[in-house]
């Protein structure tokens, strides 16, 4: 067969690979399209009931707060304000265990969400172009405050779950597409660097995750890599005041992101949150201090991380 014949059916026949690819992406998409309009719909049915919810809420602790306004004027607990204060008490508990209930269906919801997105076939292809430097920084930024806080059922025997602050992932546990990862890197030097990534694939058949640098110059660059080189996030933070065993201790070595960087380091923590909203305060190692590490520093709960061994290559 003459040499220009073959490759008119050689383009012909991946023109038709390549129609077939797009109609299928297409499809897929809109269906993808479809599922996530009806679960939005659902989201904003579970929105307004957690508003309802909170104003009931609101309503019996005003109840409270005029109850207890009243005894004071009249400077004595009588047992009818003890009565009354008691059912009080115990209807604002069924509330906010009401409201906990439904701002978990919410943010279930919301997981829910982004899983059906990011499964969405046509999201898959070359590598995401760099954004902006501030643009980064203030996204990075944005994810660590929206990071859901874990409340679990409000059992003692309820623990926090795995990737839950410092708890570590299962060892099965596999990373969804578009999930930030630590990913240890190779640089054109041969040096070894723990960077912030985003997931686009696992492979079961090698065992290996195809990531994007998050912070690529020329656009994104891709890495395949096997698990051992990989370290979830964490997808929830750990409440201090509940769930303090779930937050990494006083000097303890941790991996940390560094400030207005996309890059992981050793650090020693120099103190754990203390509060709902509290971020780690962390010593980095540096040769350039006298003692080796640098003044103490804030990084939020979703990029600090289990240090790994880095003897091991």
């Amino acid at each position: 067969m003459p040499r220009g014949s073959k490759s008119g059916a050689t383009s012909s026949s991946g023109q038709m690979t390549s129609h077939g690819q797009m109609a299928s992406s297409s499809s897929c998409s809109v269906a993808t399209e479809a599922t996530v309009k009806d679960m939005l719909k659902e989201l904003t049915h579970l929105v307004g009931q957690v508003q309802e919810e909170r104003s009931r809420g609101e309503h019996n602790l005003t109840n409270i707060t005029k109850t207890h306004e009243r005894m004071q004027q009249e400077h004595k607990i009588s047992p009818y304000y003890k009565s009354k204060l008691r059912g009080l008490y115990t209807t604002a508990m069924q509330d906010a265990e009401a409201e906990a209930e439904l701002l978990k269906r919410t943010i279930d919801k919301i997981q829910e969400v982004k899983g059906v997105k990011s499964s969405d076939p046509s999201r898959n292809g070359p590598p995401k172009q760099a954004m902006r430097r501030g643009v980064l920084m203030s996204m990075l930024v944005q994810k660590a405050h929206s990071l859901p806080m874990w409340t679990g059922s409000g059992k003692s025997s309820d623990r926090p779950p795995p990737l839950c602050g410092a708890v570590p992932a299962d060892s099965n546990y596999i990373a969804k597409p578009e999930d930030l990862v630590a990913a240890r890197v190779k640089d054109k030097e041969g040096e070894e660097n723990w960077i912030l990534a985003e997931v686009v694939s696992y492979s079961g058949n090698t065992n290996k995750y195809e990531v994007d640098d998050i912070d690529a110059e020329e656009g994104r660059e891709r890495h395949i890599l096997s698990r051992r080189r990989i370290v979830p996030l964490p997808i929830w933070k750990a409440n201090p005041e509940t769930d303090n065993e779930a937050l990494f201790a006083k000097k303890m070595l941790v991996l940390a992101l560094y400030p207005q960087t996309t890059c992981f380091y050793p650090a020693l923590t120099h103190e754990p949150p203390k509060r709902p909203n509290d971020d780690y305060s962390v010593l980095f190692e540096d040769t350039s201090y006298p003692d080796g590490y640098s003044p103490p520093l804030n990084v939020a709960q979703r990029y600090v991380i289990m240090c790994k061994d880095d003897r091991r290559k």
